[in-house]
């Protein structure tokens, strides 16, 4: 499935991901292990136990991954040049494994790029949600967007 151009996409415009995804304790300690995070707060179950949470939380930089992920079938899939830069990054509420996580765009704005005429940047709001509605993560993303073919 094709994502939009920059030239469908309008201020206001808002997306509600169809695609979810529950996060595993797999995912969970791969993705602090394969970025070197050795964070006790999500690899290790005891050390979590002892903590305000009592069980491992989900590393906040997959909670931010997955968020932008869930968006990108409907909104940048084939049609993105580049991300231009992450603004606003928040995680209202933790993540725990199990927990199963959708998202919610908005497009902020909209504009034609100065330098690359073929090209415009969109600025999306995602916000990601737990299986219980909890806002657990939000964003302000830029991306930069090419134009519909021959438009």
């Amino acid at each position: 499935m094709p994502g939009l151009y920059f030239d469908d996409f309008t201020v206001g415009h808002h997306f509600a991901h169809e695609v979810t995804r529950t996060i595993t304790e797999a995912d969970n300690i791969w993705f602090s292990c394969l970025t070197l995070n050795p964070q006790p707060l999500h690899i290790d179950a005891h050390a979590a136990a002892r903590s305000e949470y009592g069980r491992p939380i989900v590393n906040s930089l997959f909670t931010l991954g997955l968020l932008v992920g869930l968006t990108v079938a409907d909104t940048t899939l084939n049609t993105t040049v580049a991300n231009l830069g992450f603004t606003e990054v928040k995680f209202p509420a933790p993540v725990f494994p199990g927990d199963s996580i959708r998202a919610e765009t908005w497009v902020r704005e909209v504009r034609r790029s100065r330098s690359r005429p073929e090209q415009g940047i969109v600025t999306f709001e995602h916000k990601a949600f737990n299986q219980d509605g909890v806002e657990v993560a939000s964003c302000l993303r830029a991306a930069l967007m090419r134009c519909r073919p021959g438009a």
